[in-house]
């Protein structure tokens, strides 16, 4: 994987539309980006989806990274695991609502599933919290915490990728959790 400083540096080249940064960007990243898109949807086809859209995304929206918020992988997989999860999201209503109309034997509203003004406000002002929240978090706090629901990885993984013993992970991640909760309710 390409060190952080070039991968910012491709990003702030993609801000400006070089379309070389951009495949740079995407040959450095997209293998680990469609593992992460992968194991939420275990589907390969809609991974495959979802990392096309969140690339598209990324082209449009690269100006919006700041390398002082976090790194540039970190904001590059939430794109994806957010995407991976509205995917998750609507299939999930969709079969409701094909329950549903199935069990009525009739036609019913088909609810708008795009969020509102008011919602957009509220993930975008949340997402700002938790970035500040998990910026005041111990260095050892936000890696688990960062492996584990970024990544998806499960506790045993992340010790073995941080080769710490795997009581001192569950550790990590719990503290982690409350201090990111405490942060959150003061926030």
């Amino acid at each position: 994987m390409k060190d952080f400083g070039q991968l910012q540096k491709d990003l702030a080249r993609v801000a400006l539309g070089d379309r070389s940064a951009f495949a740079r960007v995407y040959q450095a990243t997209s293998a680990h980006l469609f593992a992460v898109a992968l194991r939420i949807l275990n589907r390969r086809d809609v991974a495959e989806d979802v990392l096309l859209e969140s690339f598209v995304s990324v082209w449009k929206h690269a100006g919006g990274y700041q390398a002082s918020a976090g790194e540039p992988m970190t904001w590059l997989i939430s794109i994806v695991r957010n995407r991976a999860l509205d995917v998750v999201r609507s299939a999930s209503t969709r079969h409701e609502t094909t329950r549903s109309l199935a069990a009525d034997g009739g036609e019913a509203d088909i609810p708008d599933e795009r969020p509102s003004p008011l919602q957009l406000l509220t993930q975008a002002t949340d997402s700002l919290a938790i970035r500040g929240c998990m910026e005041a978090l111990d260095a050892s706090h936000r890696q688990c915490l960062a492996l584990a629901y970024y990544q998806g990885m499960s506790h045993s993984q992340v010790a073995a990728h941080m080769r710490a013993p795997l009581g001192s992970v569950k550790a990590w991640v719990r503290r982690g959790l409350e201090r990111l909760k405490a942060c959150m309710e003061n926030g």
